[in-house]
């Protein structure tokens, strides 16, 4: 019989798992939030997973369980535990993708390297951290944020009052406003028994707090840079045992340090390069890590990969309709959908373009994309 993992939420992410788990021979089952979703095609169950009863029916059925996203609840995850279900990342690891100030004091204790941050309850003391950052900072609602969402520049106290009166005495977390060269991300692999493979670091771009473009390797990127950031993505793994895969976003100051921005416990958007630029794949890796299967080969398989995400989508017809178009303009470059409705600023798609030259590799990513706004 095969080995059977359970993904806990049915969105892009548990889509992508799904043809790699085919070549594996792993059977995937998901438990999506509502019919219709984006991995429906292996919907074996809909239900509400922050419902540990209806969690646990669905773990019953594979032999592990992972995650599509991190917003399982900690009760719930603890049910599984504690009825004898492999959860990868588990629990312990989770709750610091959950709660960005648990976050940030874990990785103080384990010495990486972050902006300055604190925990503020009020417009007194968020002022006050303002006053000693040089008069602006980035507050952010601790749990729940993604996209952009939750992250908030302020410049006084008092900008933050809503989030305040909704936290209702709970802190929020505000960090320095770092004044960076550019977003970077450095994605590893780590097994329940402890091997940890580590893909090369790649350079993100952000647009209106979404990720719009990845380019893999960074370009740049001296060898030391990529040494520091292969050290801190496999020693966050290991510090805080995160089983699966692990992205951790980097900010690179103009002083050449790498700064800790943000952390996800599964496959991550800056990693989608890695389908059609990457030996193995991260939705491959994750499978084989939290199986404790033999790590895949996370090296490049060009010189450049450039991925960016459709965003939207067209403003009539579907992604369908402009299939044939972007396929013949651009052969080479691979076009990825997620089954979802066009909206604005959702994420719909993306396109992977592979080669030796940089500018061609990007110029052809952006142009398939193109077809399809």
């Amino acid at each position: 019989m095969s080995l059977r993992v359970g993904v806990v939420g049915g969105g892009q992410l548990a889509r992508m798992m799904i043809a790699p788990a085919v070549e594996l021979g792993v059977e995937i089952r998901v438990l999506a939030e509502q019919p219709g979703m984006s991995a429906a095609i292996a919907a074996t169950a809909v239900g509400d997973y922050r419902d540990a009863q209806t969690v646990l029916d669905f773990a019953r059925e594979v032999d592990v369980i992972t995650f599509d996203h991190e917003h399982v609840p900690q009760d719930v995850l603890h049910a599984l535990v504690d009825a004898g279900v492999a959860v990868h990342p588990g629990p312990d690891a989770l709750q610091y993708a959950q709660d960005k100030l648990v976050m940030r004091a874990r990785l103080a204790e384990l010495g990486m390297p972050q902006p300055e941050w604190a925990a503020v309850h009020d417009a007194a003391e968020l002022q006050s951290f303002i006053d000693d950052n040089g008069g602006r900072a980035i507050v952010k609602t601790p749990r729940g944020g993604y996209d952009g969402k939750g992250v908030r520049v302020v410049s006084a106290g008092t900008d933050a009052d809503d989030w305040f009166a909704r936290a209702a005495g709970s802190a929020l977390l505000a960090e320095e406003l770092v004044d960076f060269r550019r977003e970077l991300a450095q994605q590893v692999a780590r097994r329940p028994s402890g091997d940890v493979r580590a893909y090369p670091v790649v350079h993100t771009e952000q647009r209106d707090g979404v990720c719009a473009e990845v380019i893999a390797p960074a370009p740049e990127s001296t060898p030391r840079l990529e040494a520091v950031a292969a050290e801190i993505g496999t020693g966050i793994a290991e510090g805080l045992g995160v089983t699966g895969m692990l992205a951790v976003e980097l900010f690179e100051t103009t002083d050449d340090r790498l700064l800790v921005n943000e952390l996800a416990m599964r496959p991550h958007n800056s990693g989608h390069w890695t389908q059609d630029g990457a030996i193995t794949s991260q939705f491959e890796q994750h499978l084989r890590a939290v199986l404790d299967l033999p790590l895949g080969d996370p090296n490049p398989r060009a010189p450049w990969t450039v991925m960016v995400n459709i965003l939207g989508g067209p403003a009539d017809g579907t992604l369908a309709d402009r299939m044939p178009a972007a396929m013949v303009a651009h052969p080479d470059v691979k076009v990825h959908t997620y089954g979802k409705d066009p909206r604005p600023g959702r994420k719909v798609g993306h396109v992977n373009a592979t080669g030796s030259v940089l500018y061609e590799v990007t110029y052809d990513a952006r142009a398939a994309a193109a077809f399809f706004a």
